[in-house]
């Protein structure tokens, strides 16, 4: 990698890690919805899979499979979330 790349790349996860940051503190955020926080979650998420395509080539996911990942890992918490919640009395 040339010198200009290097700075190039070094540019640019300066500014993915801005991002980030900047995502954080919208999620934490009061008042927007469900919707709202969905999105600046899938957000931070495709972000940090930009980061691994540009430090470990060839690791990151494909970005069909990391909206199919994502996908999955909500269903799982949807079904968790339903499931009743059992308490044991004392």
């Amino acid at each position: 990698m040339s010198p200009e790349e290097t700075n190039q790349l070094q540019a640019l996860l300066g500014q993915l890690r801005a991002a980030e940051t900047a995502l954080q503190a919208a999620m934490r955020a009061k008042g927007f919805g469900a919707t709202a926080r969905a999105h600046l979650e899938r957000a931070r998420t495709h972000i940090a899979e930009t980061y691994v395509a540009l430090t470990e080539p060839g690791q990151a996911r494909s970005v069909p499979r990391l909206v199919d990942d994502l996908n999955r890992i909500q269903q799982v918490m949807e079904t968790f979330n339903r499931r009743p919640i059992k308490t044991h009395r004392i």
